[in-house]
């Protein structure tokens, strides 16, 4: 069986989407649905292209046991969208790039985190907020709403 996968997408890809994509992976290892399940993240911008994850992030993540390691931000491709099978952005404005760069989604693979949480809003951008905790907060939950989701599809 093909695995699904799922590309996290935010501005810069150090803050929001790797925190998204390796709380995933923990939550996966934990369901034992990691072989089933891929995840990766993006930006929909280059201005952090190459840079690690961001310290704020990196650690959040590590107080609660999560690493990062290794991770660098990369830019989203139109060949994404044949790549994934879900597309899922932090808020509407990388939802709206994606849907630029992806001919306005025809396949419907472009959702908001928290849309699978039951919440219409964004995820903050803790690099302007400051606060890791907040975005982690919604980040669990968007990701628990998500492997609910895949767990109902499977």
């Amino acid at each position: 069986m093909k695995p699904t996968k799922i590309l996290f997408v935010c501005h810069g890809n150090i803050c929001r989407s790797p925190m998204a994509e390796f709380v995933m992976r923990d939550l996966l290892e934990k369901h034992e649905l990691a072989d089933v399940v891929e995840v990766a993240s993006a930006a929909t911008s280059s201005e952090e292209l190459g840079n690690p994850v961001h310290q704020g992030t990196r650690r959040k993540l590590a107080s609660v046991g999560i690493s990062c390691a290794g991770k660098t931000a990369r830019r989203i491709t139109p060949r994404d969208y044949a790549d994934f099978d879900l597309l899922i952005g932090m808020d509407e404005a990388n939802v709206r790039n994606m849907r630029r760069l992806f001919a306005d989604d025809p396949e419907g693979k472009v959702r908001l985190l928290l849309s699978f949480a039951g919440a219409d809003r964004p995820i903050a951008d803790p690099w302007y907020t400051g606060d890791f905790d907040a975005t982690y907060r919604d980040v669990l939950a968007g990701c628990t709403g998500l492997l609910k989701y895949l767990e109902a599809k499977a």
